[in-house]
C-alpha cells in the first residue's frame, strides 16, 4: 500500500538534511513540537494543511515544490514515469535550422 505521509515525510526529511539543518531547527523555526515534526518525517503522522505550510515555510521552499516530489515519488511507485517538464534534445535536433 502506497502511503502518502510516508512520501512526505521522506520529503521534508530529505530537504531538512539537504540543506544541513537539525529537526529541532525546523521544528522551531515552524513553531511545530519537536516530536511531532519527528513522527511526521517518519510517516507515522498526517500534517494538516497549515503543519505543511510552516515547515514549508522553515524550509524556505514553496509547498508547491514539496507536493510535486510527492506526487512524482507517488506516481513511481505507480509505475507511471514523470513526462519531463523540458523537451529532450534528441527531438529538438529534428528541427534544428541547418
Amino acid at each position: 500500500m502506497i502511503l502518502v505521509r510516508r512520501e512526505l515525510g521522506d520529503v521534508l526529511r530529505n530537504l531538512r538534511l539537504q540543506q544541513g539543518q537539525t529537526l529541532r531547527q525546523v521544528a522551531s523555526r515552524a513553531s511545530v513540537a519537536l516530536g511531532y515534526l519527528s513522527e511526521v518525517e517518519r510517516g507515522q503522522k498526517e500534517a494538516s494543511s497549515e503543519i505543511l505550510y510552516a515547515v514549508a515555510e522553515a524550509l524556505d521552499v514553496p509547498m508547491s515544490t514539496i507536493l510535486a516530489d510527492v506526487s512524482e515519488r507517488v506516481g513511481r511507485l505507480e509505475g507511471i514515469m514523470p513526462i519531463p517538464d523540458t523537451v529532450p534534445a534528441e527531438f529538438l535536433s529534428d528541427f534544428a535550422t541547418k
